[in-house]
């Protein structure tokens, strides 16, 4: 008695794909590694040096910004957090929205409120003015 023939598990969307998938895989792992430095680094800033978190306010912020470190520390780290969820929540619909059309649809949401964040949150760290009046 032999077994029987197993189908390959890929279709051929899958398989055209792999190349985007590969890159996708290792752009979570390299982001992750980034993401890790970067969130414990600002962590450690904000909650345990200089007086921790009480010394935390508009005018902590409004200094921070003026510095194009910090403001690159911080546009790095949303544009990763959000590239890096993104591409998670991207995974699961893939993995659990059976219809194609769904599928089309929940992407295109999650695709829209990605660029949305990310664009918004970079308007903000470079047009801040510490001086509202």
């Amino acid at each position: 008695m032999s077994a029987p023939a197993l189908q390959n598990p890929r279709t051929k969307r899958q398989l055209s794909r792999s190349n985007f998938e590969q890159y996708s895989w290792l752009f979570m792992r390299l982001s992750g590694v980034v993401l890790i430095v970067l969130v414990l680094g600002h962590l450690f800033i904000m909650t345990l040096l200089d007086g921790g978190v009480h010394r935390l306010n508009f005018a902590f912020v409004a200094g921070r910004w003026t510095s194009p470190f910090w403001q690159f520390w911080d546009l790095t780290m949303l544009w990763l957090a959000m590239l890096h969820g993104g591409n998670g929540v991207r995974t699961v619909i893939n993995d659990y929205a059976n219809k194609p059309r769904t599928r089309l649809i929940l992407q295109t949401l999650l695709a829209i409120a990605v660029i949305l964040i990310v664009a918004l949150g970079t308007l903000v760290i470079f047009t801040f003015d510490p001086n509202l009046t």
